[in-house]
């Protein structure tokens, strides 16, 4: 008798980081928020034989792994970039709303 009866198995999503959508993009870095370093890593063979490495996160449903290379790293900096940086747009004119000014930040 299997241990997983009654429990559907997940879908398995290998994305390589040329066709990440905004959507996973937000699921990894809701996973990873300060990045990943290469603990985080796994390694693999494809089917054809090529080692592969790739970031590991599941959902409920679905367990994905992102193929990560140098593009990938800057990609996914770029876009954490972009989204903090709306989260201080958001920020500063919250305050700006209450007529308080953003703090200035020391370079």
């Amino acid at each position: 008798m299997s241990a997983l009866k009654g429990t559907e198995a997940k879908r398995r999503v290998i994305v390589d980081y040329k066709n990440v959508s905004r959507e996973i993009l937000d699921l990894f870095t809701d996973r990873y928020p300060y990045g990943y370093d290469e603990g985080d890593i796994i390694k693999f063979q494809n089917a054809k034989g090529q080692t592969l490495r790739a970031v590991p996160f599941e959902t409920k449903d679905t367990k994905y792994l992102v193929k990560v290379s140098v593009e990938m790293d800057a990609h996914i900096e770029a876009y954490m970039e972009d989204e903090q940086a709306e989260n201080n747009t958001t920020d500063d004119s919250a305050l700006e709303m209450e007529g308080l000014e953003p703090e200035e930040m020391d370079d």
